[in-house]
């Protein structure tokens, strides 16, 4: 397979690691980034990327607004040093979507291996397992798609969304009010035309990497898989797609300080209050858990049917089991002089039930209620600061103390 990201290592026959698939070493911006040395052939030179993309999208706007002297005073109510969204996006935001990268590279380049390492592709439905992952590397590398992102930025987020919505009805570092209408300063903008947009294509760019990755699945998903229902991990041997949610931690700690930091401009500067956001913040939780754990439901069809057929075949079997069981050791039916102690009929018996216990338990998804709620903790972390306008952290801690004392 020539693609990028995913090669054929030699002398692969009957070897399950012969995929090493990423979503992320691809693209026109990946190219463009080892081009310019900012990352190497496996992400690397993480400091360069990031120290160039924030010095890009950062400092101008501080350099402007001291020009202008609206850094840390002057004519307008929120000076650049003291506004909270600005560090929210450009000292926490931007640098996890590059840092998320590296992360969800590494934990996710081995997951098609785990697909052939634990034999659920039947070798009848290779080709078409090979197929979806040349599908998923050509939208992966596909030049459209990036170029209809910038566009998207620039023509519905930056000329529709910021201009309406996203903009203080108050004089900040970059913009100031004129006749009623808001009107950009050379920090204004920059960051219109250039900081806001590196950022948005970003967070658009991993919105788009999260489709390519819930079609790959949704395709793997129509394949005749071998699941086996008795698997420990009580998702019939998927669990380990699971494990690859905990990975875009750092992308959805990004879209929380998102978030903050347009929650806390408000409470700053706006006379805002926090519980008045409360429907942005659980839909954020909500909306950014379900992007994350959303493609992975695609087998939740295939488990269902699996477990519902489980349980009716393994409920058989068990049924015969305990009736013979039943006349060989309580109807007098064992050979004379056989001992029950020890006996491996009674061993069986115990495994059977552990087995048809296992299969009961069997989860429709491959992942638990836990997992969730963590996943939803880790978006809510960098709105939890914020609670702090409401109640003194003295206060705070008195509490804290009573409740611990």
């Amino acid at each position: 397979m020539a693609a990028t990201g995913a090669t054929k290592k030699p002398n692969d026959e009957g070897r399950n690691d012969a995929y090493d698939f990423s979503l992320i070493l691809g693209g026109p911006l990946y190219q463009l980034f080892c081009r310019a040395h900012l990352c190497g052939k496996v992400l690397e030179l993480l400091r360069r990327r990031l120290l160039v993309l924030c010095g890009v999208t950062l400092l101008p706007l501080l350099l402007f607004s001291v020009l202008e002297g609206n850094a840390l005073g002057g004519a307008v109510k929120v000076p650049f040093l003291l506004d909270p969204e600005v560090y929210a996006r450009f000292l926490v935001a931007l640098p996890l979507l590059i840092v998320a990268e590296l992360v969800i590279h590494e934990r996710m380049r081995t997951v098609v291996g785990q697909f052939l390492e634990r034999g659920l592709i039947a070798e009848n439905m290779r080709e078409k397992f090979d197929a979806a992952i040349a599908s998923a590397l050509r939208l992966r590398n596909s030049v459209l798609a990036e170029v209809l992102l910038i566009a998207t930025v620039y023509v519905v987020d930056v000329l529709v969304i910021w201009r309406g919505h996203m903009v203080l009805d108050v004089g900040t570092w970059g913009s100031s009010f004129l006749n009623g209408e808001a009107q950009p300063t050379l920090a204004g903008w920059w960051y219109r035309c250039v900081s806001l947009p590196v950022l948005q294509f970003l967070l658009l760019r991993w919105y788009y990497r999260l489709f390519i990755w819930g079609r790959f699945l949704w395709q793997v998903s129509r394949l005749n898989l071998k699941l086996i229902a008795t698997h420990p991990d009580h998702s019939a041997g998927l669990g380990f797609l699971a494990q690859i949610s905990y990975a875009f931690g750092p992308l959805l700690v990004a879209q929380g300080a998102l978030v903050a930091g347009m929650i806390a401009d408000r409470i700053f500067y706006a006379g805002a209050r926090l519980p008045q956001f409360k429907v942005e913040i659980g839909a954020l939780g909500v909306i950014a858990v379900l992007m994350v754990v959303g493609p992975v439901l695609v087998f939740a069809p295939k488990l269902a049917q699996v477990k519902r057929i489980a349980l009716r075949e393994y409920g058989a079997f068990a049924q015969r089991y305990v009736r013979e069981f039943e006349e060989k050791w309580l109807r007098r039916g064992a050979a004379s002089g056989e001992a029950s102690l020890g006996s491996g009929d009674i061993q069986s018996l115990a495994d059977l039930s552990n087995g048809y216990e296992i299969i009961r338990q069997m989860r429709a998804v491959p992942f638990t209620l836990r997992a969730l709620v963590r996943l939803a903790l880790v978006t809510l972390a960098p709105v939890a600061p914020l609670a702090l306008t409401m109640i003194s952290a003295e206060e705070l801690l008195q509490r804290l103390i009573k409740v611990v004392f």
